[in-house]
């Protein structure tokens, strides 16, 4: 990627260099690419530059996706952005996609801020310096270019981790690349490889060492449970099954794709209850801007063929038994609207 401007760059090694103590921050359920970038971020500023850095995320974290975080300083405490000069906000556009607490307390915080994102309208009033292109694979893609540069179009100087988690979080938001591959994107992995990256032992962990639960889980979900419309899909899934089976935080990440393998669907939608609201995640097939239907009905956004969003029950919807009907509703009026837009 060359159309990072020079000026943001030297932006960004000043604000850096210059810092005392750096806060890391991604959005709420941290992902793959979430996770990817801030331990590359982490490693960076920690080995490369010597700073004071620790990652601000919640306490639980996908047991499949831990692996990522290995030797990166992380906290839960808010406090730690009463203390910092600057503050990296990674994979999300707006401060409200962090998590619980994290929000009032990223507001009040008076550091510096940078953002590196990869998704549409970013909230550019809450940061400093802002590195927002949606022509990559994921954050940890855009990332990788920012300290590729950073470091004189070179690797060196980059450890062995940073280049890994930059690795893992850019196949985990491809789905090992099925999905959002730029020419850049095979320009990275390539200089990844190269530079020594094991790809097989990241595959192994993120794809092949799941717990026996998630594969029973999923069996159970998409032979009880899956909805199957004209053209479009969705699964509802209770807390009470999660605990049913025993379900940990990220055991469930992927599941949404797997009805776009049925040939008439266009949109996969799944439904993962929270603390009093539903986690959204829809994908759609190519030529379906399923963000619209993020934005339309969900509180969401996102890519054009992966979005996410919340809906309140009490709010949105009179109660949860109101989930289908709502969907049911929301989806084929989309779809609807889609085919007359084409």
């Amino acid at each position: 990627m060359n159309n990072l401007a020079h000026n943001s760059i030297s932006r960004f090694k000043e604000l850096v260099n210059t810092a005392s103590k750096v806060v890391i921050v991604s959005h709420t359920h941290p992902d793959g690419d979430a996770l990817g970038c801030a331990s590359a971020m982490f490693h960076f500023l920690n080995s490369t530059l010597r700073k004071d850095a620790v990652f601000l995320v919640e306490k639980e974290i996908s047991s499949t996706l831990e692996f990522i975080l290995k030797g990166v300083r992380r906290t839960d405490d808010v406090a730690v952005l009463e203390t910092c000069d600057l503050v990296i906000a990674l994979d999300f556009n707006r401060l409200s996609r962090t998590a619980p607490g994290f929000e009032d307390a990223l507001q009040r915080c008076r550091a510096t801020k940078i953002l590196v994102d990869h998704h549409l309208n970013p909230c550019l009033e809450e940061f400093d310096l802002v590195f927002s292109e949606i022509q990559v694979s994921s954050a940890s893609e855009l990332l990788f270019w920012i300290l590729r540069k950073v470091q004189g179009d070179s690797l060196k100087g980059l450890s062995k981790p940073a280049l890994t988690a930059l690795m893992c979080g850019m196949t985990t938001d491809t789905n090992n690349f099925a999905n959002s591959v730029w020419p850049t994107t095979l320009e990275m992995a390539s200089q990844l490889l190269a530079a020594g990256v094991d790809r097989d032992d990241i595959i192994r962990r993120i794809f092949n060492s799941y717990r026996s639960a998630r594969v029973k889980a999923f069996g159970y979900l998409l032979n009880n449970c899956l909805a199957i419309r004209d053209g479009y899909s969705y699964i509802i899934i209770s807390r009470e099954f999660k605990r049913k089976f025993g379900i940990r935080e990220g055991e469930l990440e992927g599941l949404v794709n797997v009805p776009l393998s049925i040939g008439k669907i266009k949109i996969s939608i799944t439904l993962t209850e929270d603390d009093g609201f539903y986690r959204i995640s829809l994908r759609s097939k190519r030529g379906i801007k399923v963000n619209r239907l993020a934005a339309e009905c969900f509180h969401g956004g996102g890519h054009e063929q992966a979005s996410g969003g919340r809906l309140y029950p009490g709010s949105d919807i009179p109660s949860r038994e109101d989930l289908p009907s709502y969907i049911e509703e929301c989806t084929a009026r989309f779809l609807h609207s889609e085919k007359n837009r084409i």
